[in-house]
């Protein structure tokens, strides 16, 4: 693991000691005197996230709502050597809900979550959690939902796993697998443990999520869970930057074998009116890191099923769903006999046909032209009946029509690129049609497509593509 970058912290009774000095010393009144310290700490580098910061008088630590929520959980826990009971439950469950409101409510900074969390909040919640019987469900809901709104920074998942949170989270998931609100509050702290941090992914592996996880999708019976989804894609996701050489594409393999990514396109089936569409495609495309990934969701119906939602999704008007899907395609697509299948199933048409249906949309044309660029990479038979399909037209017409659109313009250079490589009939229709001058435009008005841009113009065979 590559070395983590020294941040410059100062403690509380640190930074009140600056703030009365500032006061005691140079003459300043209480609010001067705290904006001061905050602006000379933060000139110098200093984290001051977990720092109350308030004038002398007014309200110190002790007085801050969070932290005297804080204290009395505290005295709770530490009355109990063993399980809660009784009346004692009643209370850990309503501080433990305050806790969560005081912090989610604050979360765009961290304010709250990350005052409570440099007191040793996060150690306090993981010993509460081992201490709740499992039979106090709404307890423990409430204690995930408390633990998630916690879990902000590599700082926190940290303090998460070194408290054995990982083994607590799994054991109570194990326990509770056949209730829908443990399995979605725990999900969702496992999602937000696992951000960022590659050692505590890890540890959740070590532990067997896998195995947890596909027991929970292969028995969904009162719902998707959501957060399960996104504890997937996290799970898998490449995002830690301390690490030089992440583990996620071995996890993604693991999550395959046993059995996770046919149970995902399973999951795909609702269409488009299932909330959990979206999140399954985004973790069914964090699996499919491989050809044969790829092509084992393909056998499992997966393609049958995203080509149908395609087509739901263009008629529904959903374009948040019309993206995903496309983008998962794009994924596939990456299998050569997969790009096949897409072909041969009506791919082509279906694509333009949903270009046509967000024509005024560019976030969606991008995520079309990416996957016909897939389609016709090194298959010149797939840029002919790209073109038949009107995949030229739909370059022409949403370059011309969304020249601000850099991303979408980027697509259609690389598209236009795989669409004339290796068939020269298609740079004659192109050029007849004025593509050059589009994507002339492309590249002088926008830095990131001048790459993709002039491979476009080489591709087309003009002389002075670099100009």
């Amino acid at each position: 693991m590559a070395p983590t970058k020294n941040v410059r912290t100062i403690s509380q009774e640190a930074f009140d000691e600056l703030v009365k000095e500032n006061i005691d010393d140079l003459g300043m009144d209480p609010a001067e005197a705290l904006e001061d310290a905050i602006q000379t700490l933060s000139l110098q580098g200093v984290d001051l996230s977990g720092i109350v910061k308030c004038v002398p008088g007014e309200g110190g630590i002790k007085d801050h709502p969070a932290m005297q929520c804080l204290d009395k959980l505290n005295q709770l826990n530490a009355d109990s050597k063993d399980k809660f009971g009784g009346q004692d439950l009643v209370q850990i469950t309503a501080l433990l809900n305050d806790l969560s409101e005081l912090c989610i409510s604050n979360k765009e900074d961290s304010g709250n979550a990350a005052i409570v969390a440099k007191n040793g909040g996060i150690e306090l919640v993981c010993s509460i959690c081992s201490k709740i019987p499992t039979e106090s469900r709404h307890c423990l809901v409430s204690c995930f939902k408390a633990m998630a709104s916690l879990l902000t920074d590599v700082q926190s998942t940290e303090s998460f796993r070194a408290s054995g949170g990982p083994k607590i989270v799994v054991g109570i998931l194990s326990d509770g697998i056949r209730d829908f609100d443990i399995l979605n509050s725990g999900f969702t702290v496992v999602a937000a443990a696992a951000s960022g941090n590659e050692v505590v992914k890890q540890s959740f592996m070590d532990l067997q999520v896998d195995e947890l996880i596909l027991q929970v999708l292969s028995g969904q019976t009162q719902g998707s869970i959501q957060s399960l989804y996104d504890a997937i894609h996290v799970l898998l996701t490449s995002d830690d930057n301390r690490v030089v050489a992440s583990e996620v594409y071995g996890y993604a393999r693991r999550f395959a074998k046993i059995g996770i990514a046919k149970a995902l396109v399973e999951s795909l089936h609702g269409g488009p009116s299932s909330p959990s569409l979206v999140s399954a495609s985004i973790a069914l495309k964090a699996v499919a890191v491989n050809d044969e990934i790829c092509k084992s969701i393909a056998d499992a119906g997966g393609i049958d099923v995203l080509l149908k939602c395609v087509d739901d999704s263009g008629e529904q008007r959903n374009k948040t769903v019309a993206r995903a899907c496309c983008s998962l395609l794009s994924k596939l697509a990456g299998s050569d006999s997969n790009k096949s299948a897409i072909v041969e199933k009506g791919g082509l048409d279906k694509l333009i046909k949903l270009s046509a249906r967000f024509s005024d949309d560019p976030s969606v044309l991008q995520e079309v032209m990416a996957i016909i660029s897939v389609l016709c990479l090194r298959s010149p038979d797939n840029a002919t009946r790209a073109i038949e399909a009107g995949a030229g037209d739909l370059a022409i017409q949403a370059m011309q029509k969304f020249p601000a659109a850099q991303p979408m313009q980027r697509s259609s250079c690389l598209m236009i690129r795989n669409l004339v490589v290796r068939n020269p009939e298609n740079r004659t229709l192109l050029l007849n049609n004025g593509i050059d001058k589009f994507i002339r435009k492309a590249k002088e008005n926008h830095e990131s497509c001048k790459d993709a841009a002039t491979d476009a113009l080489r591709d087309l065979g003009l002389d002075n593509y670099n100009s």
